[in-house]
């Protein structure tokens, strides 16, 4: 039911378009922004076949690119013009057994480029087909099928819809659940309507609504440590040192707007974030050079940085205050399986097949997965005795000097009584372990 077309120069920039209309409506005809991400890291050798593609593919001859035949678009045309002519020659009197012989040579002609066009095109799909299959020449994974139940089915479906929503892709979102007959939250559905509605002024550069909404969860904002707030007053307060408002009579002061927002809003956030004390410092200290900014031992206030950054910092705060990671679970699962980890699963898979259990009769995962750092969620510990990552059924224990080793290898040095003598250092810990949570 639903189609990726690829193209590859969206193959490179990671997005691709959403091509097709659903049986039962509600999508435009035109393609529209996809916002799953997809990478693929494409050969020149892919990359000349998918030009070829497309070339053929086009309805009309395309510039730069050579063909055999010739486009589709551009036989129907002629023979749309052969037939015009052949009406014309009928009615001015010529002989239509003569004018019917003609059009018929011509329509012959007309088939014959269609066919070699399509077969051309064949050709080039097959191309493609085995230089993808030499490039990747390990199969797709194999697996039992994982929602199999309607319960399952659904969990996948909320997913799904949850995804659209969070990327703001409501008009698909609307007619994803549609289709599946699942109604979403309006909870969720209108949070995040505000959140896309804020980080599209945030672009503009308006710290209004951003800011208006940190004002109403200062004391979230404030349990966290996060200095969105004050970040979105030094955005405001830069501008105006570097855009002064017009003054109001010859006589005003350039910087009177700049210092009169300090005044109103800094004063207030000092008692609340006093880590910030030392920034607010510096922001007046650039009031002294703001006629050479750019020259000044301040000059990092003209990074736009400073307000680019607003919008990733404004997202991560409102996501944790729905209890929502800023990253996106279906994207962080097709860019971590997409990026090797299923074909290192699958390898693994076939290696130890003959050799051990069944690898859907383990708790975790047998090979070491390598994850980007922003994919890391959790700390791990590895026992310096047994040399062995901890696991819920071997967790890290702390001795009662401090030392922390896994369950495993407490219970091979505990001696009568309950002594344990640390590996360490020559302290025995005769009391209980205690469980160490990371």
């Amino acid at each position: 039911m639903w189609e990726l077309r690829l193209s590859k120069r969206q193959a490179y920039s990671g997005k691709a378009e959403e091509a097709v209309s659903l049986p039962t409506g509600g999508l435009p005809s035109q393609p529209r922004p996809f916002p799953l991400t997809i990478n693929l890291r494409m050969t020149d050798t892919l990359s000349k076949e998918l030009d070829k593609i497309e070339a053929l593919s086009s309805v009309s001859t395309t510039s730069g690119v050579k063909n055999k035949s010739t486009a589709i678009g551009t036989t129907l045309d002629e023979l749309q013009a052969e037939l015009h002519k052949a009406k014309a020659a009928v009615e001015s009197g010529e002989d239509p057994q003569k004018v019917f012989a003609d059009l018929n040579k011509r329509i012959e002609v007309s088939k014959k480029q269609v066919d070699e066009r399509q077969k051309e095109h064949n050709n080039a799909l097959a191309r493609f087909g085995k230089a993808v299959d030499k490039k990747f020449p390990n199969p797709l994974p194999t697996s039992q099928p994982k929602f199999s139940t309607p319960e399952e089915v659904e969990a996948l479906e909320r997913v799904i819809g949850m995804h659209f929503i969070r990327t703001g892709s409501f008009d698909i979102a609307q007619t994803f659940y549609n289709e599946c007959g699942v109604a979403p939250d309006p909870r969720t559905w209108h949070a995040f309507e505000e959140m896309h509605g804020i980080r599209a002024s945030l672009r503009q550069r308006d710290i209004g609504p951003a800011l208006c909404w940190a004002t109403m969860n200062r004391e979230f904002l404030r349990s966290r440590h996060s200095t969105l707030e004050f970040d979105l007053h030094r955005s405001h307060f830069v501008h105006l040192i570097l855009n002064p408002p017009p003054a109001a009579s010859p006589t005003d002061y350039p910087l009177a707007a700049a210092i009169a927002y300090s005044k109103k809003n800094f004063s207030a956030l000092a008692s609340s974030y006093p880590q910030i004390i030392p920034q607010m410092e510096r922001l007046a200290g650039a009031l002294a050079w703001a006629t050479r900014l750019s020259s000044s031992p301040y000059s990092d206030l003209l990074q736009d940085s400073i307000h680019t950054n607003l919008e990733p910092a404004f997202v991560k705060e409102y996501c944790a205050k729905l209890g929502l990671s800023r990253q996106l679970p279906l994207r962080v699962a097709g860019d971590i399986g997409g990026n090797g980890a299923l074909a290192k699963i699958e390898k693994s898979k076939k290696v130890m097949k003959d050799k051990i259990a069944e690898w859907d009769a383990k708790d975790e995962l047998l090979i070491e997965i390598p994850l980007p750092p922003e994919n890391r969620y959790h700390s791990i510990f590895a026992c310096p005795v047994s040399k062995e990552q901890s696991t819920d059924k071997n967790p890290p224990n702390m001795l009662t000097c401090g030392h922390v080793i896994a369950k495993e290898s407490v219970n091979r040095l505990t001696k009568g009584g309950g002594r344990v003598k640390c590996p360490y250092c020559p302290v025995e810990s005769t009391g209980p372990t205690l469980q160490v949570h990371f």
